[in-house]
């Protein structure tokens, strides 16, 4: 979750196309201020670095109550427990372990939730969503700086035998295990969202009711923001970046009012790459490993966390459009956008529940 060059989802290789349209420019382009603000209350703002990205957090509390420098000291920490750049955090500790004797002892309380959730989301998602794809995300060059030369196709087929978030590994509120050597895991396609939830609550504990917190175009936003209508949230259109068009202007395909609600976007159209006349995306289906082929451009995800929206994005994606919508139906809290390509041509799909927090531009 450290290089810059993943910003997000690096294990299937969503990418970040959810557009922050923050409170201050909303359409006109004008400051509309603070109209939260008070004489004893204060918006505060928070920036930095994480996860090889960078976070915004807006927040409105007492004056006097700046929570910067504890904000980045639950992201180090948080850093410490799941980003596979990070050599002795906890989770490369268990890809490197080889002995399926051996067990990992949570050394903090950010392991087992991200493990129990993406077990649930392996499960909704039919096998979509599946953090042990690790090994064959490295062989596609998903996960390292260089895509390889050729199509890694005599590899995959042995790498799938150490796939399978159901049958190789262990794990409980305490500690982790591995059953089968060589399983690797890889938690970039939910651990930025999971990020922001635990940011949030940071922010709950401290008896914050209004706040947007935002990691790498992950939001989750809560209250009525400083335009007092919810906070207002950008989906971009899908415009492809490549070769003759390496820094593709943002246009927004529609705006979201969130309150009490996330956002993730997951897609396919900015990071790709191509080999003999053939684009192969950064989503990969752990039935096949292989990158998918199919017509949905993004799928922007609205649940009550950003964990859950962040690896339905991901499953979303795996899945295609027909069979993400008819699984996102099936949830309760959870709606989704969906962006896809048809003859040529840029169409939209949503969900039901969806209606009433979105707008469509033109």
């Amino acid at each position: 979750m450290e290089r810059k060059y993943y910003y997000r989802n690096a294990i299937y290789g969503g990418v970040l196309i959810l557009l922050m349209f923050l409170i201050y420019k909303y359409r006109s382009g004008e400051n509309t201020g603070s109209i939260l603000e008070s004489e004893d209350e204060k918006l505060y703002q928070a920036y930095g670095e994480t996860m090889g990205t960078t976070y915004t957090i807006k927040y409105l509390a007492a004056k006097g109550n700046n929570y910067q420098n504890m904000i980045d000291s639950v992201l180090k920490a948080f850093n410490q427990s799941l980003s596979t750049y990070i050599p002795s955090s906890e989770i490369s500790i268990f890809n490197t372990m080889e002995n399926v004797d051996s067990a990992i002892v949570f050394q903090n309380d950010f392991f087992y939730p991200v493990l129990k959730r993406s077990k649930e989301i392996f499960e909704i998602s039919d096998g979509a969503f599946d953090p042990t794809l690790a090994p064959i995300i490295r062989v596609w060059g998903f996960g390292e700086i260089e895509e390889p030369k050729k199509i890694p196709s005599e590899k995959i087929d042995s790498l799938l035998e150490f796939v399978g978030f159901n049958k190789y590994i262990d794990f409980d509120t305490k500690s982790l295990r591995k059953t089968k050597k060589h399983i690797q895991l890889n938690f970039n396609a939910i651990a930025q969202g999971y990020g922001v939830d635990v940011i949030a609550l940071f922010l709950e504990k401290k008896n914050i009711k209004n706040y947007m917190v935002e990691i790498g175009g992950e939001v989750r936003a809560n209250g009525k923001g400083t335009s007092g209508e919810g906070w207002k949230i950008g989906i971009d259109k899908p415009i492809e970046e490549g070769k003759e068009n390496p820094n593709p202007k943002r246009q927004l395909q529609a705006i979201v009012t969130l309150n009490n609600k996330s956002l993730v976007t997951s897609g396919n159209y900015r990071k790709f790459y191509i080999r003999d006349g053939k684009k192969y995306p950064h989503t990969i289906n752990p039935k096949t490993g292989y990158p998918v082929s199919h017509n949905l451009l993004s799928a922007t995800v609205l649940a009550d966390d950003a964990v859950t929206a962040d690896a339905l994005g991901t499953a979303c994606m795996v899945l295609g459009k027909d069979k993400a919508l008819e699984m996102i139906e099936k949830l309760e809290n959870t709606e989704v956008f969906l962006i896809f390509d048809e003859n040529g041509i840029t169409k939209t799909e949503i969900s039901k529940g969806l209606k009433s927090y979105i707008e469509e531009l033109k």
